[in-house]
Order: C-alpha cells, then sequence, then structure tokens
C-alpha cells in the first residue's frame, strides 16, 4: 500500500498509539476514581420557565458544584404540564449522569397523582434522588395599592366579586393551595396559570391579576422593596424574615398549609459513584458563600436530604399529597 504524501511509517505508528490512549481513557478516569468518563457537558434540566425562583437558584447551586465535579453544567429550562414535561424527559434519558433534573413538589408530589393518565414515570422508580436541595413555603400577595390589607379583606373582596390569583403553572402546588382556600372560605377564586413566577409576578404588578399565589423565594425581594404586600404563608410558622406576616394556619386555615422544595435527580440506574459525586458537590455548593448569600437574600431555607434520604422524602411527600389531591377534586384540566 502507498502512503499518502507527507506521512511515513513513524505518523502512522504515532497516531495509532495516540488513538490507542484515547480508547483507554474512558477506562483511565474510571479506574482513577472519575465517574465522569467523557469530557462532555452535565446538562442540568429545570422544568419551569428560565427566571423563575426555582431556576435562579438551580443555577447558582450549578455554578458552584462545577468546580467539585471538575465538569461545565448547562442548564436547560423544559416548562410545561406542572413542570411534568421536563421531569419525564429526564425519566427516558440515559443513566449515564450526563442529564440531570432539578426535582420539584410540582413535577414529583403533586405531579404523580395529578398527572397520573398522563405520565410515564413514577416518582420513585423512575429516579434516582440525589438531594432536596431547598425548600421554601408559599404567600398569598397583592399589589400595595389595593385596599386589601390581611386575608379577611381578601376574602370579603371575593365575594363581592370574583378574585383572581395567578400562579406558575397549573397543577403546581400554588394552584392546589389556592382551591384549598377557596373551599375554606367559599370565597370564588379564580386561577390565572403563568408559564413561571417572572411572568404572575410582573402581572400583579402592572394590575393584570389581583393577586398571586407564589413562593417566598420567588417574592421576598419584591416584599422587602414594598412591591407586592403578602396577606398570609403557608409555612407551618411565621419567617424570622417576615414576622408580621401571618400563617394560615393561625388565622383558622389549617388546610393551607405546605412548603415548597426543589432537589436534584438523576435518571433511575444511574452508578452509585456518580450519585455519590453529584451528592459531594451539591453539599459544597450549600456550604459556599455565594449559595448562603443567595438564600438569605431569598429566605431560602437549604435542605438537608440526600442520597437514600432524599429517596426516601420523596417516597413521603407522595403518599402524603395523594389523599389531598384526589380529595380537592383538582384535575390537570
Amino acid at each position: 500500500m502507498t502512503m499518502p504524501a507527507g506521512f511515513t511509517r513513524r505518523t502512522l505508528l504515532g497516531a495509532a498509539t495516540a488513538l490507542a490512549a484515547t480508547s483507554l481513557l474512558p477506562r483511565r478516569a474510571a479506574a482513577q476514581g472519575q465517574p465522569w468518563p467523557q469530557a462532555q457537558p452535565i446538562r442540568m434540566v429545570v422544568p419551569f420557565g428560565a427566571g423563575g425562583a426555582t431556576d435562579i437558584a438551580a443555577r447558582v447551586i450549578a455554578q458552584e458544584m462545577q468546580a467539585t465535579l471538575g465538569q461545565t453544567i448547562v442548564m436547560e429550562n423544559r416548562a410545561g404540564a406542572g413542570s411534568t414535561l421536563g421531569t419525564g424527559y429526564v425519566a427516558r434519558m440515559p443513566a449515564d449522569g450526563y442529564t440531570l433534573l432539578i426535582t420539584t413538589i410540582s413535577g414529583l408530589a403533586i405531579g404523580q397523582t395529578l398527572y397520573r393518565d398522563r405520565i410515564q414515570y413514577d416518582a420513585d422508580k423512575s429516579f434516582e434522588h440525589i438531594a432536596i436541595m431547598m425548600g421554601t413555603p408559599y404567600l398569598l400577595c397583592v399589589a400595595p395599592n389595593q385596599p386589601i390589607r390581611d386575608v379577611a379583606g381578601y376574602v370579603a373582596a371575593a365575594k363581592a366579586r370574583p378574585m383572581y390569583y395567578g400562579t406558575s403553572g397549573a397543577g403546581g402546588v400554588a394552584h392546589l393551595l389556592g382551591m384549598r382556600l377557596a373551599a375554606a372560605t367559599g370565597a370564588p377564586l379564580e386561577h390565572v396559570p403563568y408559564r413561571g413566577s417572572t411572568q404572575a409576578i410582573t402581572d400583579l404588578m402592572a394590575g393584570v391579576v389581583p393577586s398571586v399565589l407564589d413562593s417566598l423565594t420567588a417574592t421576598s425581594a419584591h416584599i422587602k422593596s414594598g412591591a407586592l404586600r403578602p396577606l398570609a404563608t403557608t409555612a407551618p410558622e411565621r419567617s424570622p424574615d417576615f414576622p408580621d406576616v401571618p400563617t394560615f394556619r393561625e388565622l383558622g386555615y389549617p388546610q393551607v398549609v405546605a412548603d415548597g422544595w426543589a432537589g436534584l435527580a438523576a435518571p433511575a440506574g444511574t452508578p452509585r459513584p456518580i450519585l455519590e459525586k453529584l451528592a459531594e458537590a451539591v453539599r459544597g455548593a450549600q456550604a459556599s458563600a455565594n449559595v448562603q448569600r443567595r438564600f438569605a437574600e431569598t429566605s431560602t431555607s437549604p435542605g438537608r436530604y440526600y442520597l437514600e434520604d432524599a429517596q426516601d422524602f420523596v417516597r413521603r411527600e407522595v403518599a402524603a399529597w395523594a389523599p389531598v389531591i384526589r380529595a380537592s377534586g383538582i384535575t390537570p384540566d
């Protein structure tokens, strides 16, 4: 065989040696304890639109995780159907550690029951839960230029004229809480679903909708600036950051109590070394000054469950919310 011009036997031998070395990289990486053998980005799927509270917090955590992992993390937003579209997408991905999911109470604990005939994943069996990264209650807020100053005034106004409330999406926990408040008070509350917190809050401040039910993470900065007036929180106890905001429980509505949460998961079957490395990276990110500052600014609580504990937490949440959803009569439509 005639070799092309410019090539010598030494050139070919060198190329063959280089190719052989390249083919050994994944095995060498695994032998050296590196669970990601390929130098390609990790995709972290957020099942909400960009710019919302969950999306922003996830991006801050992901930025800190990169240093621990030695891998680039690329954020990808796949919103829709109460966060079940993005959640189902990740459930179908290869279990190789290159596609991860930001888990949410809406997509898993509520979506498991609410969308049971429309989803092809199981909140427990389809995922390896790595961590519950953060938690936050929900608040009912109105614009400060409205005469409504408390929940009693809100209910009275709703009974005089149907009250609209915006949330970050149909079928989410805020939607369900609004339905429970309506049932408890007898007030006609009409749901207005958005594709994320940002648009819902923007429309409230612009006067498009008169109220919103959204997370403390999403609303805290606007409350501090005076752009939103909080009426009550779904937390079991008052927030130390907002001690003047009463809980629904103390106002006589124990049905309207819930804490939202977000975590990190991988498709079921993802190798244990990858899961452990990711859990370590989440812990490191939570301890970083940048994440702690961001959590403090948004009154967000850091999560405390990892690996088996996170898996068990999700199981308990699905079991706890299933009877609530069935009793509410809420449907995805």
